[in-house]
């Protein structure tokens, strides 16, 4: 990996962006064509893009039965101790209805309701994340969602892989349905005759399926716009070179596109690590995406100081960061942009990307300066209510009155003052 000075340069904050231009027409026929034809839209593109002809999207619930005694034992123990901590952890987000007395006679609160329906999209392109369906479902079933369906695209013999579709029975999905891309996105958005609309679509997908989410985005909501996945390391001199190779080379391995970036206050640590990579890579089972990886998008910045190092991160806004350094509490205190964070040298991204039950669905791209990752409250609505009493009509009228009508909402007024008029 390249090693770099930190001199302030903007272009240091580079790395993969998914660039729409090139698929959005693309994308738009899709939406409108599905929007349209429903089912048989989605018939079409389905044989065209996965070759695969269906008669019927939704999976059965025989075969979503039988597919755990298809999987590794050790494979289901491993998902069902996972989505224990998911479970555990999401729980604790749902925040808590409460009500006040702003001022005399006005009562206002905010009250929990949850999303009716949600839609999962489970990629099925380089490899199959079982852990994604987890993420996606176990917080939305935890914020009280009452219906949440999947799509993934159908293999070449017209089936789901075993371990989405154990996944998914783990995870509490009520419905999976076979179809994939941009096709999948517009027809739980606008619904077909076999694919319900849903009323939020979440999980990653490629350039086709990300656009389709962007342009979509009002007629259903989303999580948030996703990219290419990415770690931001920051450590010192303390952190130990193999550890942060591997951690390198563990995101590196997802995309040719992953971006990889170690900044650091220590020279001799970067060229350990290089060393590290150079050692390790011959014996990686994904060496060739690793390998572009780490040359196309990934560095090693060399800083002053940790203050210097938070300063880079921070403009970066990694999806994740580790911070590997003497004290990482400290550090950590003057983070305001990260996606998931994770502290110390014993802490890899893979705890949060499987088992520590903080959610790996994450902002990309810069994305972390305005967005947090999903969680149980991305499958919550919030509304506020008040309640006035006599007292608190008679409280407000020297407000709302005077505003209302300088605004020119003169009905607005009218409605306040015939209410205080009638029990003066």
């Amino acid at each position: 990996m390249k090693i770099i000075k930190f001199n302030g340069e903007e272009e240091l904050f580079k790395r993969s962006k998914l660039d729409a231009a090139d698929v959005t027409s693309t994308v738009q026929s899709i939406l409108g064509d599905v929007r349209e034809g429903g089912d048989r839209s989605l018939r079409y593109y389905t044989e065209k893009f996965d070759r695969v002809k269906l008669d019927s999207f939704k999976v059965k619930n025989e075969d979503i039965e039988k597919s755990i005694s298809r999987v590794d034992d050790n494979v289901v123990k491993a998902l069902k101790k996972a989505a224990k901590n998911i479970e555990k952890f999401h729980r604790a987000q749902i925040p808590a209805e409460w009500s006040m007395e702003v001022d005399g006679g006005i009562k206002a609160g905010q009250i929990i309701r949850p999303l009716e329906t949600v839609g999962c999209y489970i990629p099925g392109g380089r490899a199959i994340y079982p852990s994604t369906i987890l993420m996606s479902a176990i917080p939305a079933k935890i914020a009280g969602v009452s219906r949440v369906i999947c799509c993934t695209p159908p293999q070449p013999d017209g089936t789901v892989s075993d371990i989405i579709l154990v996944a998914a029975k783990i995870s509490g999905i009520d419905e999976i349905y076979m179809a994939g891309g941009a096709q999948a996105v517009a027809a739980m958005a606008y619904g077909t005759e076999s694919i319900p609309k849903v009323d939020k679509i979440v999980g990653p997908g490629n350039i086709f399926v990300a656009t389709a989410k962007k342009l979509l985005y009002g007629e259903v909501d989303i999580d948030f716009p996703a990219g290419p996945s990415e770690v931001l390391i920051i450590a010192d001199e303390t952190a130990k070179p193999d550890y942060v190779a591997l951690d390198l080379m563990a995101q590196a391995e997802h995309d040719p596109n992953a971006a990889s970036v170690l900044v650091t206050t220590s020279r001799e640590l970067a060229e350990s690590v290089n060393q590290e990579i150079d050692k390790k890579l011959p014996e990686m089972k994904r060496k060739e995406i690793i390998a572009e990886s780490l040359d196309k998008y990934s560095k090693i910045i060399l800083v002053d100081s940790l203050d210097e190092a938070v300063e880079f991160s921070n403009g970066y806004a990694p999806e994740h960061l580790i911070i590997t350094t003497e004290d990482p509490e400290m550090v950590l205190n003057d983070i305001k942009n990260a996606g998931s964070i994770f502290l110390g040298d014993l802490t890899p991204v893979a705890a949060g990307d499987y088992g520590s039950g903080t959610n790996h669905i994450l902002p990309t791209s810069g994305c972390a300066s305005m967005y947090s990752g999903l969680s149980a409250e991305s499958f919550i609505k919030k509304p506020t209510v008040q309640r006035l009493s006599r007292e608190g009509i008679l409280n407000l009228e020297d407000v709302v009155v005077p505003l209302a009508e300088y605004e020119g909402l003169y009905a607005h007024a009218k409605s306040f003052k015939k209410r205080s008029s009638d029990i003066e």
